[in-house]
């Protein structure tokens, strides 16, 4: 892997995404939509316990959808072959997408979290800056999600239909809706395999406690490490071709 080639990767994939509008509007514009009408919708109480938690799934939502759809359409297209067939690897192509789409997570976590603690009137006992890190680290989880699942899909609705598969059980089960000690034990044991687990207990840290804590850390370097992870298994499951 080339660094040299991984950020040109990422200058390619950004310079196509500015000509896509509607792919733009979808990573900075619906979350901010969401968030605003979280805040209409819910008393002033509500909002407070189920905002930080959100800012923690909308980037993995929104970007898992961009992510594979986009790495799909470079395989339908012939773009990917043409581009492995020059002196460009799997981890060039992958990381590069990954550095390309974090950056875009980054405007994202910033575009929404300033409109959440500003106009919203959000309120976190930690730092804004921590929450905005915990965003940013799950729309990395989005990404690399995207890129690892679109290898097995062969058509944009496919890629799309991955979506249910593979975060509905993450937020059924990362503490959200019931917290991760009141499960039965094995869907517990399977929660902590799970990466919304820990952005939503990174998440529920910075809400209530003004210090961040060893607990928050190991979140966020298990979060980080995940999506590595995630990476390198996209890159072993790049193909030229879509069968």
């Amino acid at each position: 892997m080339s660094t040299t080639r991984t950020i040109a990767t990422s200058r390619r994939v950004l310079g196509q995404l500015r000509h896509d509008r509607r792919t733009v509007a979808l990573i900075l514009v619906v979350p901010v939509v969401l968030m605003t009408l979280l805040a209409w919708i819910l008393p002033d109480a509500a909002f407070q316990a189920w905002a930080p938690p959100l800012l923690g799934v909308f980037p993995m939502l929104v970007m898992f959808l961009v992510t594979s759809v986009a790495t799909l359409r470079e395989r339908t297209s012939g773009t990917l072959e043409r581009l492995l067939s020059m002196p460009i690897g799997k981890g060039d192509f992958v990381f590069g997408y990954a550095l390309a789409f974090s950056g875009l997570a980054v405007v994202q976590a910033l575009l929404v979290g300033t409109v959440s603690f500003t106009l919203l009137g959000l309120s976190v006992a930690g730092s804004a800056w921590l929450v905005l890190l915990v965003a940013v680290l799950d729309g990395l989880i989005g990404t690399a999600l995207g890129l690892f699942v679109s290898a097995f899909a062969q058509t944009e609705f496919q890629a799309v239909q991955f979506m249910p598969v593979a975060l509905l059980p993450q937020l059924l089960l990362c503490g959200l809706i019931v917290p991760t000690d009141q499960l039965p034990t094995v869907l517990e044991w399977l929660s902590w395999l799970l990466p919304l687990t820990y952005a939503i207990d990174a998440m529920d840290h910075v809400a209530s406690n003004a210090t961040p804590d060893v607990r928050f850390w190991i979140d966020v370097v298990v979060i980080l490490a995940m999506g590595v992870a995630l990476l390198a298994a996209g890159a072993g499951t790049l193909r030229r071709r879509t069968a």
